[in-house]
C-alpha cells in the first residue's frame, strides 16, 4: 500500500511539471505574436511579418503559387 501511494505521488508530480512547462511555452509564443509587425499590399499577394528575431515573407504569384521565406536571427 505504501508503494502504491509513493508511486501515485511521483506520477502526479511529474505530470504537473510537464503541464506547467507546456503552458509557459504557449504563453511565450502568444507574447511574440502580439509584438509582431505585419505589412501587406492591397491585393494581399505579398505579406511581411516581422518579430524581434524572425522575418517571414509570403508571396503569391499570378498562377496561385505560394512562396514562403523565413529568416531567423540567432544572435542570442
Amino acid at each position: 500500500m505504501k508503494k502504491f501511494f509513493t508511486t501515485g505521488i511521483l506520477f502526479m508530480a511529474i505530470s504537473i511539471s510537464l503541464v506547467a512547462c507546456r503552458d509557459a511555452d504557449a504563453a511565450d509564443d502568444a507574447d511574440d505574436l502580439s509584438r509582431a509587425e505585419m505589412q501587406s499590399n492591397e491585393d494581399g499577394s505579398k505579406v511581411k511579418i516581422k518579430t524581434d528575431d524572425t522575418k517571414i515573407k509570403i508571396k503569391t504569384d499570378d498562377d496561385g503559387d505560394v512562396k514562403k521565406k523565413v529568416k531567423i536571427d540567432n544572435d542570442n
